[in-house]
């Protein structure tokens, strides 16, 4: 059995228990194979405990997987999550994972068309070369000044605030004394990111940029009260301690197999194709009832991880759910024969990209887009951002597809929330990529169609996945790719020490829809594991 593409599998040590029996017992039994379970795994086995890993679906990874999504084209594509940032490297090194990621050394491209002409913002490649796109862009020296500024403050909050991420909580009154800026607080903690921004920028272009890293899985205005999109900018910013987004080499299914080997030659087990159904516990000793396919089984354990969200955590303990979640997305995964032409001559599609690419992500643009789709309507220009993987990292094609020139495509759409495809979710899914790559294609020289690669059956390599698709797959809450709001890094009423905490003394909850959780980071699954080892 492999990490990715396994069968329905039970533990030997299972395969005599079933409901009614007397269960078999562990020290851990963690429900979920997604990256977070899977770090809780291997943290909990290397220290010698007894942990099983029971799964839904028939393989590990969650939303961190590879993927040959088109029939008979070797090509395995990060299939939902696609970049890394937030992965503290000492989980890295803590598991001795073979598991390496590429910087990207052009951040964005933006064109636009001004005055009549096909231009645009290259961000990358240097300082000095930054500054003269900007100087060329913007007319002037400002712009790149304010942007220097802001993400030189952006910079040190992350220096300061990611390494707490692997500690206990702070209080909030503790990571202000740690940010140590009374300006960056109040930026990124206090006010709507939008008032920073506005005040930082005058560039609607410039603008748009910064204000994307606030709105990606989040749907919520640049000047929301809620500040939710500044929580999401925040968790934008400051991965690594640098704020990067890296390439995982290999895809993102490498990171999640390596996660897989490094438990399994620890000790755990796994049980995939298995829902788990209940739990049940009196703080000390639970009860997990699980069923697959043919069969059910129920196993105790001292201590219950569950890597899912906090709806299906409530299901399983039979309590109230939290108030519904709700996602705002569009993902779309291509492969092209090639790059396509763009209109501005003056970038190289390779370079174009290498990094993001936005599209239709003006500051007024994502206000417009916002506006229409609250009022319960597909945004009529929607706002989306493109990054090509085989760029940095070719090892995901085969090497014929290289050698031909092949590459990959990513789109990730903003202001696409659940609540637009409930009525026909096929309908609005085809209406909303149509318009997404129409505006896409009014930057290219030619249009995408004609460039997109063909699979074993001649179908278009094109794939578009809603909020409604990505709940159906992957039971993530109204798409929610987050689970739930993210909630700032701090602790508050009912967190718990480490944000992973639940009403139960042994039952502790290490997805997404954790304090700190959110993005592929396995934070969430390290500090439940922490827990455990830390009793």
């Amino acid at each position: 059995m492999t990490a990715q593409g396994a069968t329905s599998a039970l533990p030997r040590a299972l395969h005599s228990v079933r409901a009614g029996g007397t269960p078999s017992a562990y020290d851990a039994v963690i429900v979920g194979a997604g990256h977070n379970g899977l770090v809780a795994a291997a943290y909990l086995a290397r220290a010698g405990l007894s942990v099983l890993l029971v799964e839904r679906l028939e393989k590990t990874g969650g939303a961190a997987v590879s993927t040959y999504a088109f029939e008979g084209v070797d090509a395995r594509l990060s299939r939902y999550s696609y970049l890394v940032s937030l992965l503290p490297r000492k989980i890295v090194r803590d598991l001795d994972l073979d598991f390496a990621v590429r910087g990207r050394d052009v951040s964005s491209y933006t064109p636009v068309r001004r005055d009549g002409q096909d231009t645009g913002l290259l961000v990358g490649g240097g300082r000095a070369r930054t500054r003269e796109a900007f100087a060329r862009f913007t007319g002037g020296e400002r712009e790149f000044a304010a942007w220097e500024r802001f993400y030189g403050l952006t910079g040190q909050v992350a220096k300061r605030v990611f390494p707490t991420l692997t500690e206990p909580l702070p209080t909030r009154a503790e990571l202000r004394a740690r940010v140590d800026d009374e300006d960056a607080w109040r930026m990124l903690f206090e006010e709507p990111v939008g008032a920073a921004i506005e005040e930082s920028f005058q560039d609607d272009t410039v603008r748009g940029i910064v204000l994307t890293d606030a709105l990606i899985g989040t749907f919520a205005d640049a000047h929301d009260p809620s500040l939710r999109q500044n929580r999401c900018f925040l968790y934008h910013v400051i991965g690594g301690g640098t704020g990067a987004w890296d390439v995982p080499v290999g895809g993102m299914g490498a990171l999640t197999d390596a996660l897989a080997r490094a438990a399994r030659a620890a000790g755990a087990e796994f049980a995939t194709g298995y829902e788990a159904l209940r739990i049940e516990t009196d703080g000390t000793r639970a009860e997990v009832t699980c069923r697959g396919a043919d069969d059910e089984f129920t196993v105790a354990a001292r201590h219950v991880l569950v890597g899912a969200s906090p709806q299906a955590l409530a299901a399983l303990l039979g309590e109230e759910p939290p108030a519904p979640a709700e996602g705002a997305q569009l993902k779309v995964n291509m492969l092209l024969k090639r790059l396509p032409r763009l209109r501005d001559r003056e970038v190289d599609p390779h370079e174009a990209f290498a990094g993001t690419f936005h599209v239709a992500e003006g500051y007024e643009q994502l206000a417009t887009a916002y506006r229409e789709a609250a009022s319960g309507t597909l945004p009529t220009a929607p706002p989306s951002e493109i990054y090509c993987h085989s760029l940095t990292d070719p090892s995901i094609l085969g090497d014929h597809l290289v050698d031909l020139g092949y590459q990959t495509l990513t789109l990730f759409g903003l202001h696409a929330p659940a609540r637009l495809f409930a009525e026909d979710n096929d309908a609005a899914r085809a209406e909303l990529l149509k318009a997404t790559i129409a505006q896409l294609d009014a930057y290219l020289d030619e249009p995408i169609a004609e460039v997109l690669a063909t699979d074993a059956q001649g179908r278009p390599c094109i794939e578009a996945k809603t909020p409604l698709d990505l709940e159906r797959d992957l039971r993530l809450p109204g798409g929610n790719i987050f689970h739930r709001d993210l909630a700032f890094p701090y602790a508050q009423e009912g967190t718990g020490r480490w944000g992973v905490e639940t009403a139960h003394a042994n039952v502790l909850l290490c997805g997404a829809g954790a304090v700190r959780g959110g993005g592929v980071s396995g934070i969430p699954g390290h500090n439940a594991a922490m827990v455990v080892l830390g009793e």
